[in-house]
């Protein structure tokens, strides 16, 4: 190890405010360690998607009480230049949340901030109320969602207008996030920073208030049986009263994966998305005969529902198909709003809203972009997100999720009806769309971007035998929307592939469309592009 690397974990040592992970240092110092310290000293975390998210770990490159400490301080700074005054911060139950929230409230009340933090470890969809609720300037959420069980993150919301953008309780976007980063870099001290300890607990009225109207999206109860897991998240308690506001029978506990537990010890991956996740629950739906499965990912932000398939037995549904349904029943209640959904969802929404007459908009990937609209009253992205009551969370919630398709499940069943047939429904109008996800998991972000490199300086010509009749360089847009790192591939037969990297996680993803008559048709297609788009993506 070189005199100036050294020289940089030393300095880093002595400025750490926390004794635990200033001692992990030197003692991987002490053994000569430095493929760990090497891991924790390759640059600042990076401030992008919404904030920061990263591997707990000491060092620049982890999330840490230093790096939580500099990030609020720069924070901070960004406030005081944009005259903002108060913060409300809530976390999950993941490794180093708590310490981290209480870092943050430090900082923010030492420099003179109007602090609040919530009580308890609670769902991102409760922080982003509280932000719009209390009138907050900027909302906190420590967490990193789905990611794997050694990652955590500090999200940064506003709640009013600012550099030109009305925030509604929103993730920051573009330019907010630089302008945030600038001053990040700036700071050159966690150890000195000024602290305080005076902040103010949020009290349960306001816990109160997000149930009671989340519970107004279901106004005619049923006796469903409904399986629920939270996936060792934070999800179950809110869920829990949310249903019982809304008059129906508490959903059948996954037990467990009920209570929150940051290993998450029954699952490879947090995620309801990935191949697994779900099965534990989907074994007592089968056991306990339940009509509907219900998962919310670690910090409830996200939904995914399996319903009993008479083909092929219990299935998770597609994030399109629920996009779909939402907007389908949203549509016949109202043709007032605007519908939206990000590039890379299915096109079924658009046809659903122009069907009725309801304004749409395309957004690039991710709610930060999503909530952004104006009069929004549905939006969603196929990777589970979901805002259903934009007045009342103006961001992807999946508690609201949960109980509207609750809600619709009995409605329909009332009639003899299930999903499926409302599916059914909405494929007869519209043309059957199979839509798809195949992501590659790389052990480095830097890899993501030298296969995206790669695929522009060579690409394909055909897929599968298919043609490519139209390739788009999402980083040079031509249809009115931001620059994107992307590549949206029309191939022929209006089948449409598009590959991005994840923008929380070190995959490559491709999002494949086939819009055919029936399902049996797409699904042939479907078969036929997998094995070449794996081999294109690795």
């Amino acid at each position: 190890m070189d005199q100036n690397f050294l020289q940089e974990v030393n300095e880093w040592i002595l400025d750490d405010p926390d004794a635990n992970t200033a001692a992990q240092l030197q003692s991987w110092l002490d053994s000569n360690n430095e493929i760990e310290l090497r891991a924790s000293f390759s640059g600042f975390l990076q401030f992008g998607t919404a904030g920061l998210r990263g591997p707990v770990r000491p060092g620049p490159s982890g999330m840490n009480r230093a790096v939580v400490a500099r990030t609020s301080a720069g924070l901070v700074a960004y406030m005081k230049s944009h005259g903002l005054k108060s913060v409300v911060i809530g976390q999950d139950a993941r490794h180093g949340s708590k310490e981290f929230a209480i870092e943050a409230a430090q900082i923010f009340s030492g420099a003179g901030m109007k602090t609040m933090v919530l009580s308890h470890p609670l769902p991102t969809p409760v922080l982003a109320f509280a932000t719009k609720e209390l009138g907050c300037d900027v909302g906190i959420m420590v967490t990193a969602s789905h990611n794997p069980p050694e990652d955590n993150g500090f999200k940064v919301y506003l709640g009013g207008t600012v550099d030109g953008i009305t925030y509604r309780g929103s993730q920051i976007t573009s330019p907010t996030d630089s302008l945030i980063a600038d001053e990040i870099s700036k700071v050159v001290s966690a150890k000195n920073l000024l602290r305080a300890d005076k902040w103010n607990i949020v009290d349960d009225q306001l816990i109160e208030k997000y149930v009671s109207r989340t519970a107004r999206l279901a106004q005619n109860p049923g006796k469903l049986k409904i399986v629920y897991t939270a996936m060792h998240g934070v999800g179950t308690q809110t869920l829990l009263s949310v249903f019982k506001a809304a008059g129906f029978d508490p959903p059948q506990l996954v037990v467990e994966q009920a209570q929150p537990d940051p290993d998450f010890p029954t699952v490879a991956f947090p995620n309801p998305e990935e191949p697994g996740a779900m099965d534990l629950a989907i074994e007592l739906a089968k056991k306990s005969h339940a009509d509907l499965v219900i998962a919310t990912d670690p910090d409830a932000d996200r939904c995914a529902v399996a319903i009993q398939d008479p083909i092929v037995g219990w299935r998770i549904l597609h994030g399109d198909e629920l996009g779909a349904v939402f907007a389908h029943v949203i549509s016949q209640e109202s043709d007032q709003g605007v519908f939206a959904n990000s590039i890379v969802s299915s096109t079924i929404v658009k046809k659903i809203a122009q069907n009725q007459s309801i304004k749409f908009q395309e957004t690039l990937t991710g709610f930060k972009w999503i909530s952004k609209i104006q009069n929004l009253s549905f939006g969603y992205e196929e990777a589970l997100g979901y805002c259903v009551d934009p007045e009342t969370v103006n961001d992807k919630d999946g508690i609201s999720a949960a109980i509207f398709i609750a809600q619709i499940a009995t409605d329909l069943a009332r009639d003899g009806r299930t999903i499926l047939d409302l599916l059914s429904d909405i494929w007869s109008m519209h043309g059957y769309h199979a839509t798809e996800q195949i992501s590659v998991r790389v052990k480095e972000i830097s890899q993501v971007k030298d296969l995206l490199s790669s695929l522009r300086s060579n690409p394909p010509h055909q897929i599968a035998g298919r043609q490519v009749t139209l390739l788009e360089d999402l980083s040079k847009p031509t249809d009115g929307l931001p620059a994107t790192d992307g590549l949206r591939i029309w191939l022929e037969g209006s089948i449409r592939v598009i590959i991005r990297p994840s923008g929380t996680e070190a995959k490559l993803k491709c999002y494949i469309e086939v819009i055919e008559k029936n399902s049996k048709i797409a699904g042939e297609i479907l078969s036929q592009l997998r094995p070449s788009l794996k081999e294109l993506l690795s």
